[in-house]
């Protein structure tokens, strides 16, 4: 019985691992020490749940222009970039960034922005990911 438990315990985690996928940021040359990636699964509701996390990213007021915030835009294919919110750039140049989206296939992509609440990307895209799960 405790084996069965074993395997069964060693069934679901690949199968939960298996559900994720992982895709690769691409860094601007403007930014050419970040580097990162987005990890995506579906909850309950057949959502897209999306981690995005990024390392060596510089601080916003270093890009040319200079920036206040990064900003994570998500879109669809013919659809418009939707701000999903501000990339917080720590100390140690890391940032995590987590959300729930309905879109199925979409562009991920974050620009250095002068407000947090802009309604369209007009900064310079620093990373981009084509989420495709």
């Amino acid at each position: 019985m405790r084996k069965l438990c074993v395997i069964l315990s060693l069934l679901l985690v690949c199968t939960v691992v298996e559900a994720g996928k992982k895709f690769p940021l691409t860094a601007n040359p403007i930014v050419p020490a970040a580097r990162g990636h987005v990890d995506v699964d579906k909850d309950k509701n057949g959502n897209v749940r999306m981690k995005l996390q990024v390392e060596f990213l510089a601080n916003p007021e270093n890009l040319t222009p200079p920036a206040t915030v990064y900003v994570v835009w998500m879109q669809e294919l013919g659809g418009m970039a939707v701000n999903h919110g501000q990339l917080k750039v720590n100390k140690k140049l890391k940032a995590d960034f987590k959300a729930v989206t309905p879109f199925k296939s979409f562009d991920l992509f974050v620009t250095g922005e002068r407000d947090s609440n802009a309604s369209v990307p007009g900064g310079p895209e620093v990373l981009r990911a084509v989420i495709q799960p």
